[in-house]
């Protein structure tokens, strides 16, 4: 199955050309942070690159090697500025329908700021 088409219509392209607020944590020339509206745990983050990439390996597949860098280091500072690194913290790019995609651009969550339960409840 192929990459569906970016829809530059979703919620996160309207945030990116400041239709709808937010917010925000962090921005540099190819990465948007901002606070989760929804926060699953004290620390809720979402970041999202400012390129119109559907998911995560739409953009590993597509991404310039300057966005990719950028996006991964802008995770990495947006960790350490809200404070997770040293007790731990989760990752989450939930992609499509089997992985429960809510927004179809890409988005890393970075949560933390407490003991987070576990991801998938024990078969």
């Amino acid at each position: 199955m192929a990459v569906p088409a970016y829809d530059p219509e979703n919620i996160f392209a309207k945030i990116l050309r400041g239709e709808i607020p937010c917010s925000k944590v962090y921005e540099d020339d190819y990465v948007l942070a901002f606070n989760d509206i929804a926060p699953q745990a004290p620390t809720h983050v979402l970041v999202i690159p400012k390129g119109a990439y559907t998911s995560y390996d739409d953009f590993a597949l597509n991404a310039s090697d300057e966005e990719i860098i950028a996006y991964t280091r802008a995770i990495g500072k947006i960790s350490k500025a809200a404070g997770v690194i040293e007790d731990g913290y989760r990752l989450i790019a939930n992609t499509r329908d089997h992985g429960r995609q809510d927004v179809p651009h890409l988005h890393v969550h970075i949560i933390g700021g407490e003991k987070l339960g576990l991801m998938l409840p024990k078969a």
